[in-house]
């Protein structure tokens, strides 16, 4: 596999294990909705702030939020490169099943049509 391509698949694994947690992901979905600061993102959870700050670093790490320093507070905002990338690899394997069930559902007429079931 080449470096680009290794590079591509990194960071889709960084992607999809940072979506696998679902506190992870409820905090993309607050994010949707404008930047948050680390309280206001702890605020749904019953956990520590530090316990919510591991999940930013992940998501940080994944490149799916950024930081920013904003005086006191470090502003989170969501940043949809990373999805969008991981939407178009998945778009690539929709297009396969429904290829494939499309087919199938070709195949089944067929068969139907021979049995004289229609």
């Amino acid at each position: 596999m080449s470096d680009s391509a290794t590079a591509g698949t990194a960071g889709l694994d960084a992607t999809f294990a940072a979506l696998a947690d679902p506190t992870r992901r409820a905090i993309l979905a607050r994010l949707r909705s404008g930047e948050a600061s680390v309280s206001e993102l702890a605020a749904p959870f019953a956990m520590s702030q530090p316990a919510v700050s591991k999940h930013l670093k992940v998501l940080e790490r994944a490149g799916l939020i950024t930081r920013g320093r904003d005086a006191q507070r470090r502003p989170c905002r969501l940043r949809p490169g990373p999805l969008e990338d991981a939407a178009g690899w998945l778009e690539n394997y929709r297009v396969f099943w429904e290829d494939r069930f499309q087919n199938l559902d070709v195949l089944l007429g067929e068969l139907k049509r021979e049995s004289g079931d229609e």
